[in-house]
């Protein structure tokens, strides 16, 4: 085996995947290695169930559950929007000849102690119960203005600055109420919090189109998941870079971090020297470079019933805005199911995840667990939100942040981003893929 490498990645979650992917696809030579059995790192899919109930010190499975072997239990589940950058950087690393997406059949925002389906469209909007009829014309106006609007064009910003106008001044102008604002800005404009009523009504506009633009993708909703779970993402990079040259390593310790003069130089792994210019990896290889900036709750509840007020679908996303339960950030519900391939026949897997606010983030996730019952098993974990304390520039040690609480990918997608600029001096551009992704079927 060869020693020297461009780059060395350790860990085989999503985010160190897809960049290792990316590097590979530009030329690099690159090395990954997991000091873990199995593909994914802290967002790994657990595909027996025994491994689960093992994980979480349970006895268990039940013989109820079906075979341990028709189950694939996401970790940190999360969602893709149909049109989101997640999906143009699987398109543009054309992994997705190794998957197969079936669409998530709806899209639900909670309000006055139900679930309510989230309008993104003006028929959707004519049949919501969740605004009255003048709030149901204010918010198809927006929409409208939304849907037309080019930045290139000024003659669509219709007097609005969009660097300018905050998102709050926007909604006011519209004369939007506190409930339409509500679900605009989270379950349609997918914000997590309530500062960004104070920012340029640009991005909220674009979050706006973004939802819509993927929901016209689709119909049911804007979001897709693989069939098998999100398992199957790591395995079809670790598939593309066998087919460019890239070298894998599972179950191999990492003994130590070899540095010259403030900068990374080669990593020891079971006693071998990998030279390397840069290095890329999660919080966990590197826990010395990394601060806590928060935790995040995870409840994974296996149910035998589809989520009541959902029309049975066997599929969906349901938010709880943090207003409607006088938090600081929103409760996110994701349902998968056996149609998706993760769960055996007519059984559901429903994931709670929200940032920790209290020393007992278990009680935080209730109000969406009570909207779940009955559950058949649930298993809580609590785990730190990880940032990187540098740039990585100076050490050319480049490390991911912690999966957040939200069950979609588009702030994971900036990290990627963020992360690749910093490793190359060049922001990822999604031009020249050839491939279209796989769809198993869109209904």
């Amino acid at each position: 085996m060869e020693q020297e490498y461009d780059i060395i990645v350790l860990g085989t979650g999503l985010k160190e995947c897809i960049l290792s992917g990316l590097m590979t696809l530009s030329g690099k030579k690159v090395l990954h290695i997991d000091k873990n059995p199995y593909y994914g790192g802290e967002s790994a899919s657990i595909s027996l169930l025994e491994e689960l109930y093992k994980k979480f010190n349970t006895p268990g499975p039940p013989k109820s559950m079906g075979r341990g072997k028709e189950w694939n239990v996401d970790l940190i589940p999360k969602f893709f929007l149909s049109t989101g950058q997640m999906v143009k950087i699987l398109l543009h690393t054309e992994v997705t000849r190794y998957l197969d997406f079936k669409v998530v059949e709806g899209s639900y925002v909670y309000k006055g102690g139900k679930v309510h389906k989230v309008p993104a469209s003006e028929k959707d909007a004519d049949a919501s119960d969740l605004m009255g009829m003048f709030d149901k014309r204010r918010f198809k106006k927006l929409l409208l203005f939304a849907l037309n609007f080019d930045i290139r064009n000024p003659r669509t910003h219709h007097d609005v600055d969009p660097h300018k106008t905050t998102t709050r001044e926007l909604f006011h102008r519209y004369d939007l109420g506190l409930d339409v604002i509500e679900f605009i800005g989270h379950a349609i404009a997918l914000h997590n919090s309530e500062s960004y009523l104070d920012r340029p009504c640009v991005e909220t506009i674009s979050r706006i189109r973004l939802y819509s633009d993927s929901l016209s993708c689709r119909n049911t909703s804007p979001y897709l998941y693989p069939l098998y779970g999100l398992g199957e993402i790591p395995q079809g990079f670790a598939r593309l870079n066998a087919e460019y040259g890239g070298t894998f390593l599972l179950n191999r310790a990492v003994d130590e971090i070899v540095m010259d003069s403030g900068k990374v130089k080669a990593v020891k792994s079971e006693g071998k020297l990998f030279h390397c210019k840069q290095l890329i990896c999660d919080p966990s290889y590197v826990p010395n470079r990394v601060r806590k900036v928060g935790r995040v709750v995870r409840a994974i509840c296996f149910l035998n019933h589809p989520v009541k007020h959902t029309h049975d679908v066997s599929s969906c996303q349901i938010i709880i805005p943090q207003t409607q339960l006088n938090r600081k950030s929103d409760i996110y519900i994701s349902v998968v199911s056996f149609a998706h391939n993760v769960a055996s026949d007519g059984m559901y897997i429903a994931t709670v995840s929200t940032t920790a606010e209290t020393t007992n983030p278990e009680k935080e996730v209730q109000p969406g667990l009570e909207l779940l019952e009955p559950i058949v098993h649930k298993f809580v974990s609590v785990s730190n939100l990880l940032v990187p304390n540098e740039d990585g520039k100076k050490s050319q040690i480049f490390v991911s942040r912690s999966y957040d609480a939200t069950n979609h990918f588009e702030t994971e997608c900036e990290d990627i981003k963020d992360m690749y600029q910093r490793l190359t001096g060049t922001e990822l551009s999604f031009a020249g893929s050839r491939h279209q992704s796989h769809n198993s079927d869109d209904d």
